[in-house]
């Protein structure tokens, strides 16, 4: 990833979208609020052994946020026909998908309705995601879920990070529409057909800790640790601080 924090306050960084910087071009529009995401019911998305199913825009719960006055038709973010493309609602329904994703490739796509690198790399990004049926690309917008993202170390946009079976996070990048080529070099390497290695490990516990510290999991750490150890096929926590 690029160190964005070594260059200077009179530098741009072409086709990067820092959070700041979006928010500052769009606060004369209309306050950023974060979404109360305890609210949201959580939805379990199982990919193993069924068919992927796009979440309807309808039935998220609209955002207090700059994009909220957009009209359908500039709403770029939500064109998209891709059954393998999901809008993530909460931190639940993140983790959740992630550990129900097998040894499939999970793309975690972070964005903004405010960011222009993002806009003009959504439709490659649509693209590679039809032409990669297995690999499932989950969408995360960060005006909606800003603290979960700061959570996850997310401070640049457009921004990637890659998951796999009981690898876990396997890479995370940012690029741009120049720099494309990365992104495919990534979904080549580790979206390859291969034998199963165990069950989806998802997210560390670094970032399990993270976001329980926050506020953003209904569930607490511990528990999110033996859902973990139950998932690879450890019933108890003795078992499973003997594998770790």
């Amino acid at each position: 990833m690029d160190a964005i924090s070594s260059l200077g306050t009179n530098h741009v960084l072409s086709g990067f979208s820092p959070f700041s910087q979006v928010n500052q071009s769009k606060s004369k529009l209309s306050p950023v609020m974060s979404l109360d995401l305890k609210e949201h019911a959580m939805v379990s998305t199982d990919f193993t052994n069924q068919t992927l199913t796009a979440f309807s825009s309808s039935s998220v719960t609209p955002a207090k946020t700059s994009s909220i006055g957009m009209s359908r038709g500039t709403r770029w973010w939500e064109k998209s026909t891709n059954q393998n493309m999901i809008e993530i609602q909460s931190a639940n329904h993140l983790v959740d998908s992630l550990l129900n994703a097998g040894d499939r490739l999970v793309v975690l796509d972070f964005y903004s309705p405010g960011c222009g690198g993002c806009k003009s790399l959504h439709p490659k990004i649509c693209q590679l995601a039809e032409s990669n049926p297995n690999v499932i690309f989950l969408k995360v917008n960060q005006e909606e879920l800003r603290t979960m993202c700061h959570g996850l170390n997310v401070h640049v946009l457009p921004f990637f990070k890659l998951y796999r079976g009981a690898e876990g996070k396997v890479c995370s990048f940012s690029c741009t529409i120049a720099t494309i080529n990365k992104f495919k070099k990534a979904l080549d390497k580790h979206g390859s057909e291969r034998c199963s290695l165990g069950p989806a490990k998802g997210l560390d516990e670094k970032e399990l800790a993270t976001l329980a510290s926050v506020g953003e999991l209904k569930m607490n750490l511990n528990s999110f640790t033996m859902h973990q150890a139950s998932n690879n096929g450890y019933k108890t926590e003795e078992q499973y601080q003997t594998m770790l």
